[in-house]
């Protein structure tokens, strides 16, 4: 292990994050903090073309929102910054020419024109065209030209671009902490382009220098960059300079079959893939994220961590500093994790049933409030305390407990037609004599004083109790109904009786 750990976190600020990008990150930070080294956050934005302008602020407040704070980055602990690509690009044209000097890249002057023509011309032989070893010498570079010719046209102000002189004829041996050693021919890889004329280095070099400058230890990204690999070993290894360890993790796959997970799949089956909501400033879309649909950030991270990766345990629940000193990239796996939109519920619904009642109750109470609804805090916790269990969100408490609030307005058709008979309104009004009679109003004295009566009565406790339940609830629905009884009060409860006769 080296030493000194750094890791980096570099998206692109073309849009929001997607979850396969947190559980990048979140892997990331895992790692660091596993080795007590640094996590990194740099914004790649090379390319202006895709670039968003609230996208870079997205991604921070995601991280914040995930508790995986970044360590180092824009306006934070600038030790090697800038930290955004747009804003070090003075610093890529020197590397370039030190590759064309070293003889690892060369000038390249072919028109975007005569490349589609030569392609277009091998595509009708059925064959792929391929800017590399094989016909390289022939083409419109500094390759097949004379150092006069290069020098005129560069002067001339010709548009260009730096390609890597990709090695002939080797075989190239990779090492990916994840996936083990990886073996390519060298003969098969293109002639990347490095640097553009208009000053900008595409994405590979500017990487590979990044990388370097900032003194990264491991490069800990997703599959989709393990085609680039071989460029940035060579990359390295032109350039002299000891290469980070490259770890690869597999992708975050579709509830459903094969793919890689996407916006289209949450739409489509109803789930976020956006740790926040997000506004789209140019069309006014708004996607919805895991914050705004109640999910707790424990949660959404404890599932993210297990989506390709597991501790070797059957342990499912962990707090983030759990996952730190569990995490290690040897039990990251090599094949893609299926995201499953209800597993995410459960684990949400896990961290609900955990959470104190106070902090829930605090939630209930801004929902209460919305809807004009004023209760003491001691009041709303006990609601909580009843109604948790059958909970996934704190959103879903006013369904599971509006009637503690307000007397139910109409009942279930279906319930009513089943459990509210011709001989009901006799004994709920029975009943309420027998409840009138009642002083210390508490679940446990109310309670035996019902059930003695019912049995005394000799009718079924059900054709008791399910009425009264609809009469306070208005479905057959909620906890304990002497719980419910002693919440809403005795006079309350009469009257929702008297209503529900009124009524049914």
């Amino acid at each position: 292990m080296t030493d000194n750990v750094r890791v980096r976190f570099a998206p692109s600020p073309t849009g929001p994050l997607h979850m396969g990008g947190v559980r990048t990150a979140l892997f990331n930070y895992l790692f660091a903090k596993k080795h007590n080294g640094t996590f990194v956050l740099r914004i790649e934005d090379t390319d202006q073309t895709r670039y968003v302008a609230n996208a870079e602020q997205y991604i921070i407040d995601s991280l914040e929102w995930c508790n995986i704070p970044f360590d180092e980055g824009p306006g934070k602990n600038e030790k090697f910054g800038p930290y955004r690509q747009s804003e070090r690009k003075e610093l890529y044209k020197k590397y370039a020419e030190e590759l064309l000097e070293k003889g690892q890249a060369y000038y390249a002057f072919d028109t975007p024109e005569e490349l589609q023509q030569l392609r277009d011309a091998l595509e009708k032989e059925g064959k792929t065209f391929i800017y590399n070893w094989h016909n390289r010498e022939q083409l419109n570079n500094s390759l097949s030209l004379s150092k006069e010719a290069v020098a005129a046209k560069l002067a001339a102000g010709e548009k260009y671009v730096v390609r890597f002189k990709t090695p002939q004829g080797e075989r190239l041996e990779m090492n990916d902490e994840i996936r083990g050693t990886i073996t390519i021919d060298t003969n098969t890889l293109d002639d990347k382009v490095l640097f553009k004329s208009d000053g900008m280095p595409t994405y590979h070099l500017a990487n590979i220098v990044d990388d370097h400058l900032m003194e990264i230890s491991h490069v800990i990204r997703g599959e989709e960059w393990l085609p680039s690999l071989p460029l940035h070993v060579l990359l390295y290894r032109a350039f002299e300079w000891e290469a980070p360890k490259f770890a690869h993790l597999p992708l975050i796959l579709k509830p459903v079959g094969k793919g890689k997970l996407s916006k289209r799949d949450g739409d489509k089956l109803g789930f976020p893939v956006f740790p926040l909501a997000y506004t789209n400033e140019n069309s006014g879309e708004v996607s919805r994220g895991y914050r705004e649909d109640g999910y707790f950030a424990d949660a959404f991270v404890n599932m993210l961590a297990l989506l390709g990766w597991n501790p070797g345990t059957e342990q499912e629940l962990f707090t983030l500093n759990e996952l730190i000193s569990a995490f290690d990239l040897n039990r990251v796996s090599k094949s893609g994790a299926k995201f499953s939109p209800d597993k995410t519920k459960w684990f949400n619904q896990q961290y609900l049933q955990n959470a104190a009642v106070k902090d829930l109750s605090e939630g209930y109470e801004t929902i209460l409030k919305e809807r004009g609804i004023a209760e003491s805090a001691d009041y709303i916790q006990k609601v909580v305390s009843l109604v948790k269990e059958r909970a996934t969100f704190i959103t879903d408490f006013w369904d599971l407990s509006d009637f503690f609030f307000q007397a139910p307005t109409e009942f279930d058709a279906k319930a009513a037609k089943k459990q509210w008979k011709e001989t009901t309104p006799e004994l709920m009004n029975g009943l309420i004599e027998v409840l009138e009679g009642i002083d210390d109003w508490t679940a446990n004295v109310t309670e035996p004083i019902v059930k003695a009566w019912i049995t005394e009565r000799e009718v079924g406790f059900g054709k008791v109790m399910q009425p009264l339940r609809l009469s306070l609830v208005g479905a057959l629905k909620g906890p304990h109904l002497f719980d419910i009884m002693e919440m809403i009060g005795k006079e309350a409860t009469i009257q929702r009786i008297k209503h529900a006769i009124a009524t049914l």
